[in-house]
């Protein structure tokens, strides 16, 4: 079996959450053959791998968002005729998409992106389109946010898909309608899984971005809600990590039907026996497994500990994983712990986690967007209690879901709530009981809900159900 799986903003590119979960797939499925298609952002990245792929990735089709080749080759623009006026008419206008048509034009006709965006046609399309719901804007503002908006999609749509046995998408988006063209020219299946809500964080993104104004949020929040209901309505199934984010899938256009519930799973039996603190040690470490990126509000976390570090003298924190991904952020997080003359703070980089969680009394995340952190499943593991922020399923991960009654494995505060977090980690510092009754609840449900072994297991029935008989048994 050849799986084309599509990847964007992630794998290979950027260590843990979603990419960690790919490689773990493919290195578990070592009889399949995968292909890559991953959707980057800057051309620069470009083969700029940061994991060893497995043997049985024999090909990766990389495509960069922010490219230099984007020239057109007519500048008088293409002449659109009309069927396919009427079929770019159909994408622009939030009418009931012709995606069989897009995929067909894309795919059959010689045609740059810039010579469709920079035509006559187009700009009638766009006039049409303003004037029905964006006419208080300054037109040229809203024409070149259009062109803008289009020429990425329609540049990844032009890009040539692999032919394969199965489309494996990991989100909606750019990625969820390479997979659904993909499905509609091969006649292959087309799986889903997301691990957060596309739609969603894009529009959290937009809503706080400043690279765009007023209307113009709404323009492209609503692209992406389309780009996403092209995906739920090819994909032959829907793979969501929890609950909460299978009804939003339902809410957003996904067919009941099509859904599934598939958790991470963890090896637990990895996390036993993991290096500790030395006996004549008093301190009480406090850790956190994550990128240093505004997503996971480093800062929220590092002024939390500044409070914490007024009642626990003898606190020290350590920040784990990488802090390449945005210089400019660490540099800011840096300033601020510089600014709050906080001690005992490390940055280690990205480390083998193994090597560190064994000593760590407390585990901590603050993000203010998560799916399911594979990170606190390690935690958890290893018997660590956790200070959470309350997104995604980390507080069904600590405090369990409908028919789990093991108790709680830590404590869910909100998000950007300094004092709350602060409190919260003092309770678990000053109270080594509860540290070890929470982290014993932790492993006992990451081994009754989370294992990897299920996990892998049901991946192999949906990957035989929709591209044909695997050659192993799991």
């Amino acid at each position: 079996m050849k799986v084309c799986l599509i990847a964007e903003g992630c794998y290979p590119y950027v260590v843990g959450g979603v990419s960690t979960w790919i490689q773990t797939l493919i290195s578990e499925f070592s009889d399949v053959e995968f292909c890559i298609y991953t959707i980057g952002v800057n051309e620069e990245d470009r083969g700029k791998f940061k994991y060893e792929l497995p043997q049985n990735v024999t090909q990766v089709q990389e495509f960069f968002i922010n490219t230099k080749d984007t020239q057109t080759k007519n500048k008088k623009g293409y002449r659109i005729n009309t069927a396919e006026k009427s079929v770019l008419k159909s994408l622009m206008l939030e009418e009931d998409v012709k995606w069989n048509q897009v995929f067909d034009f894309f795919s059959k006709k010689e045609i740059q992106p810039m010579e469709i965006l920079m035509g006559r046609e187009f700009l009638d399309i766009a006039m049409e389109v303003y004037e029905r719901s964006y006419s208080r804007t300054v037109f040229v503002d809203f024409l070149w946010t259009l062109r803008s908006m289009y020429l990425p999609f329609f540049m990844i749509i032009k890009n040539p898909v692999p032919k394969a046995d199965l489309y494996h998408s990991v989100s909606t988006g750019y990625a969820g309608v390479l997979a659904s063209m993909g499905k509609y020219l091969y006649n292959k299946p087309f799986l889903l899984t997301e691990h957060g809500i596309y739609t969603r964080e894009r529009e959290e993104e937009i809503i706080k971005a400043e690279w765009t104004k007023g209307y113009f949020k709404d323009m492209w929040i609503q692209h992406f809600y389309k780009l996403s209901r092209c995906a739920y309505n090819y994909a032959d199934k829907v793979i969501s990590l929890f609950s909460v984010n299978k009804d939003l899938q339902i809410e957003l256009g996904c067919p009941e039907d099509k859904t599934i519930i598939i958790p991470n799973g963890i090896q637990e039996e990895k996390y036993t026996n993991l290096p500790g603190k030395k006996k004549e040690e008093e301190s009480i470490n406090i850790g956190a497994i994550v990128r240093v990126v505004p997503i996971k509000d480093i800062k929220t976390m590092l002024m939390a500990f500044n409070e914490v570090k007024m009642e626990l003298p003898n606190a020290k924190f350590y920040i784990m994983g990488s802090i390449d991904e945005d210089p400019e952020y660490y540099e800011e997080c840096k300033k601020i712990l510089n600014s709050l003359g906080t001690k005992d703070v490390f940055f280690t980089g990205r480390v083998d986690v193994k090597q560190y969680i064994g000593k760590m009394d407390i585990l901590v995340l603050t993000s203010i967007s998560e799916a399911q952190p594979i990170s606190i499943l390690e935690g958890m593991a290893a018997k660590k209690p956790w200070v959470v922020t309350n997104v995604g399923a980390c507080k069904e991960l600590i405090e369990g879901g409908e028919d789990d009654n093991l108790g709680s494995a830590g404590i869910v505060a909100p998000t950007m709530n300094i004092s709350l977090i602060a409190s919260a980690i003092i309770k678990l510092g000053k109270d080594k009981k509860l540290r070890d009754k929470m982290g014993y609840v932790g492993r006992s449900r990451v081994k009754k809900y989370y294992s990897h072994q299920d996990f892998i297991n049901e991946y192999f029935e949906i990957y035989e159900m929709l591209g044909g008989e695997l050659s192993w048994q799991v």
